[in-house]
């Protein structure tokens, strides 16, 4: 497999529509003794602060966000359809309750220290900004709740800075 390579943003050629929505991407935090991975469909690519940000949202119950809230830090890998069956599972079982980077053949590496899953094509490597739960009131559009939190397990918007761009 070839090494990633560090790129600069204005070599970066995706739509995120497709990238985020339809390719999904890994949201992979912690540190090297212990990290937890999960697949996200939800998300964004931008500028806030003078900065490139990622947007994600992590929901309360996800184990993942225990380690973006601890380490301040976490990559999004991109890697594409032929690993379509990895990200459903890695989507659908809890890091908490079982090995499932383990089970599902996940291949770490780290850049500066802040995980990554090796098994991609782009991983953008990004330090939190700012971290806001969403809540009831914050909606304005008529249903949203009802739809996506009938359960009450909200979201945390996450706003980070993509310190490094990684490419195959």
């Amino acid at each position: 497999m070839h090494q990633f390579q560090g790129v600069t943003s204005d070599l970066l050629e995706c739509n995120p529509f497709e990238k985020i929505g339809k390719e999904w991407m890994l949201v992979t935090a912690g540190n090297e003794e212990k990290a937890n991975t999960m697949t996200a469909s939800w998300g964004g690519l931008g500028v806030m602060w003078g900065k490139n940000v990622a947007y994600v949202v992590i929901r309360q119950s996800r184990y993942t966000k225990e380690f973006i809230d601890k380490e301040g830090t976490f990559s999004l890998s991109f890697l594409g359809e032929n690993h379509r069956n990895m990200m459903k599972y890695l989507g659908s079982v809890s890091g908490r309750t079982e090995d499932k980077m383990r089970e599902a053949n996940v291949e770490l590496d780290y850049e500066k220290g802040i995980p990554y899953v090796d098994q991609g094509n782009l991983v953008l490597i990004c330090k939190v900004m700012s971290a806001t739960k969403l809540q009831p009131s914050d909606f304005r559009q008529e249903g949203l709740e009802k739809q996506w939190y009938s359960d009450k397990d909200y979201h945390t918007l996450y706003i980070a800075e993509i310190t490094d761009i990684l490419a195959r």
